[in-house]
């Protein structure tokens, strides 16, 4: 078992200081059930502090193999939850104990908000289009009575100033959020959640498709394509000309990276 030896362990919940994590390529991955998770999540943001959560999946390990700089972001203390069968079934290959087990962002996303009314949690999405957001509200708010969404805002798409950053970040603490949901796509929302939670007391949670999915503007995988570890096929399918590039080589590196010695 892997212990969290950075001094920021301390202002972890005990239950992620002692989790147990396994590198799958060059990327640490907590070892928790979709329920574990979901408690994690929301007992990190009623701390009060900077912490940074990623859904990651084969198309990450690729990235990160790649990229010594994306590397460092995934690195401790990062909290990475394995997003993806694939994920698992390299912990299975590896006789990891306990296996990797899949806790999928859009459920979890979901359940977070559900479990977290009872505490008050406080959200801020983060990302999409205006219209996207307007119909991601809309339906959470309707899904789940009493929940407190304290901002929504889409930054635009290009580079942002230092100035508009500042604005954003100061929108955001005003707020009063804990839970930032940024879905900005990889690798950018990784890492907008690493520089917003050192400049702000939230838990900034990469979590990918999860708004489309919740705003219903994008269709998921049928269950048991997600449960057989096809859902990137259905992806693929839904957007060939977006995600070709993506699956067809960020798949074989995820596999070169996944089944060679893990990098340090």
């Amino acid at each position: 078992m892997n212990t969290n030896t950075n001094p920021q362990a301390e202002a972890l919940p005990v239950g992620l200081i002692r989790a147990v994590r396994h590198r799958v390529g060059s990327v640490d991955f907590v070892s928790a059930s979709p329920e574990t998770a979901v408690e994690q999540v929301i007992a990190l943001a009623l701390l009060g502090q900077g912490h940074h959560v990623h859904l990651a999946n084969a198309y990450t390990v690729a990235l990160a193999d790649k990229s010594a700089e994306y590397r460092v972001l995934l690195a401790e203390p990062a909290i990475n939850y394995p997003d993806g069968k694939p994920i698992g079934w390299v912990s299975v290959l590896r006789r990891q104990s306990p296996r990797l087990e899949q806790v999928r962002g859009p459920q979890l996303f979901l359940d977070v908000f559900q479990e977290g009314i009872t505490a008050n949690v406080r959200h801020y999405l983060l990302g999409s289009t205006p219209g996207v957001l307007a119909l991601l509200k809309e339906n959470l708010t309707s899904r789940f009575p009493g929940v407190a969404i304290v901002g929504v805002e889409s930054p635009p798409f290009r580079s942002m100033s230092k100035r508009e950053i500042d604005e954003q970040d100061e929108r955001i603490r005003v707020s009063g959020a804990q839970i930032v949901w940024v879905g900005l796509g990889t690798p950018k929302q990784d890492i907008e959640v690493v520089r917003l939670s050192s400049v702000l007391p939230v838990t900034a949670v990469a979590i990918g498709a999860a708004f489309d999915f919740a705003a219903g503007t994008q269709k998921e995988a049928p269950p048991w394509m997600r449960s057989s570890g096809l859902e990137w096929a259905y992806r693929l399918g839904s957007e060939p000309r977006r995600l070709w590039k993506r699956y067809v080589f960020g798949n074989a590196r995820f596999l070169k990276a996944a089944l060679i010695a893990p990098r340090r």
